[in-house]
Order: structure tokens, then sequence, then C-alpha cells
């Protein structure tokens, strides 16, 4: 399964974008800025809680997504692997740029404020379905980000 995160609007305190699903678009994603430059160390542009993830592009490869247990949200969860200078990287539920601390949050709509509140857990749930049902079947499970200068 392959998923692509499209970042397509930043306004410096949120970046939105769109997730696709083995190329179909499942929903909208809310991130914090991004501050990645490419060629610098995560550890000079990082503003802890506050910054996106890394793009694939600084990365050099997708990154690996399982599902595991969360010991902060005491369930399991979607989990970005392998991205550099991040940890504990999971797609969750939440509506507005302070409930990402790094993370991705997942909805079926956007506002200008950030996500629409009554969308977000449906969005996630379904796709952990789906990622879960993947997995299941022995596939491998991958994320590419894509920044807004870099449309695919």
């Amino acid at each position: 399964m392959k998923l692509i995160l499209q970042r397509i609007r930043a306004n410096g305190f949120m970046t939105t974008g769109e997730l696709f699903i083995n190329g179909e678009r499942h929903c909208y994603t809310l991130e914090d800025p991004v501050r990645e430059i490419i060629g610098e160390s995560v550890g000079r542009w990082k503003i802890a809680k506050t910054t996106a993830i890394p793009s694939t592009t600084y990365a050099g490869k997708p990154y690996p997504v399982t599902i595991e247990a969360s010991p902060r949200f005491r369930r399991k969860m979607i989990t970005i692997n392998d991205v550099p200078g991040f940890s504990g990287i999971r797609v969750h539920s939440g509506t507005l740029p302070a409930h990402t601390e790094g993370c991705i949050l997942l909805a079926f709509e956007v506002t200008e404020l950030g996500l629409k509140p009554g969308t977000s857990a449906l969005a996630v749930g379904t796709l952990e379905s789906l990622v879960q049902r993947a997995i299941n079947k022995k596939e491998k499970v991958t994320l590419e980000i894509y920044n807004i200068t870099e449309v695919v």
C-alpha cells in the first residue's frame, strides 16, 4: 500500500495537504509548519513539537508505516517510522495545529483554521482499517511526503 501526502497550503501556523491511498484521494491532512532545509541536519531547523516531519525528498526514501501501540494515546495507531530527527510520529485525529505536535492529523474536511470537527475520527478510523488490512495481507505500507513545491 502506497500512501502519498501532498502538502498543498501553508500559512506559517499550519500546513494542510491531501492524503492519497494507492493514487486515490482519501482525505485532508494537517501538520505543523514545514521548516526543513535540504542539506542541513534536522537539529538546525526543527523546533520541538511545532515542526512538520521532513518530506521524503529530504529523507531520501519513503517512510515505512506500521500499526503500533502508543504509550501516550494508550491504543494501537498508525506509526510513521524512520523519520530523521523525529520519533513517535503517529497519524491521529484532531482539528487544530496545537493538536499535532509533529504528528499528522486527518479529516474529511478542511477549514481556514484547521480541520473540520466531526470529520477527523472517521478519516483516521477508515485509514487505520485499510492499513491494518494491508499489513494482515503482508503488504508493505509506505508513506511518501511531498512539499508544496514538489507536486506529484
